[in-house]
């Protein structure tokens, strides 16, 4: 009887010990008896609730994140309207690049392109715009000269025939990739292959008194397949 009253407090002494060494107050109720369950900072039932509880606040933390985004991304539903028909350009609408920053005079020398868009770009499937750059005297056939300034012409960038973005060229001619058709920027964006049945309508543009580009009205036809 002595002896298992010692082994008794022998394992209650091994148990504060165990109690101490992790931080827990020698005091606590987990402690005070030899048969009680293990503390929660020792239990590995209750770590796995800690982790359960870490992976909630984690998803707590991450629908607060999207939530977050919720104002940004739809103020972004009509620029990604596909059924959006308003005018992509109006008179005083700045040309910008794909980092938003408004194109400046300088910005292309004779014989280069870049693909710009409305300021506020609206209907952004419509609104991609090819920007060329020429000699003033390269331009005729149905080039209206008037749509022209220090030698920029600018034509909607979506091919006429099915759609697809014209993004590739031949020396100066504009090649869609999806047919081939191919457009002259000297030439009012004229046909000169493939299978589109008009050219790409042309852009009227100026130079605003800081030298920036800028519409003047919106595409002077169609954009895009249709409009025969």
């Amino acid at each position: 009887m002595g002896d298992s009253t010692d082994r008794g407090r022998e394992r209650a002494g091994d148990d504060a010990t165990e109690c101490a060494d992790a931080g827990v107050d020698e005091g606590c109720q987990s402690c005070s008896s030899a048969g009680s369950q293990p503390s929660i900072y020792t239990d590995t039932r209750a770590a796995m609730e800690r982790r359960d509880y870490a992976k909630l606040f984690a998803t707590i933390g991450g629908l607060t994140a999207v939530g977050s985004l919720t104002a940004p991304l739809a103020g972004l539903t009509r620029v990604f309207e596909r059924s959006y028909t308003g005018p992509v350009y109006s008179d005083g609408v700045f040309l910008v690049n794909g980092e938003g920053e408004r194109v400046t005079e300088g910005a292309l020398q004779e014989g280069e392109r870049m693909t710009v868009f409305p300021e506020p770009r609206p209907g952004i499937e419509r609104a991609p715009t090819l920007l060329v750059r020429f000699p003033e005297s390269a331009y005729g056939g149905e080039t209206r000269l008037e749509f022209t300034v220090s030698g920029y012409a600018a034509y909607s960038k979506v091919c006429t025939h099915a759609g697809c973005m014209v993004s590739d060229h031949e020396d100066d001619t504009l090649v869609c990739p999806c047919h081939f058709g191919k457009f002259d920027p000297t030439r009012g964006a004229q046909v000169v292959g493939g299978p589109p049945g008009r050219p790409l309508p042309q852009l009227p543009i100026t130079l605003s008194s800081d030298g920036t580009l800028m519409a003047t009205g919106d595409f002077e036809g169609p954009v895009g397949p249709g409009g025969e």
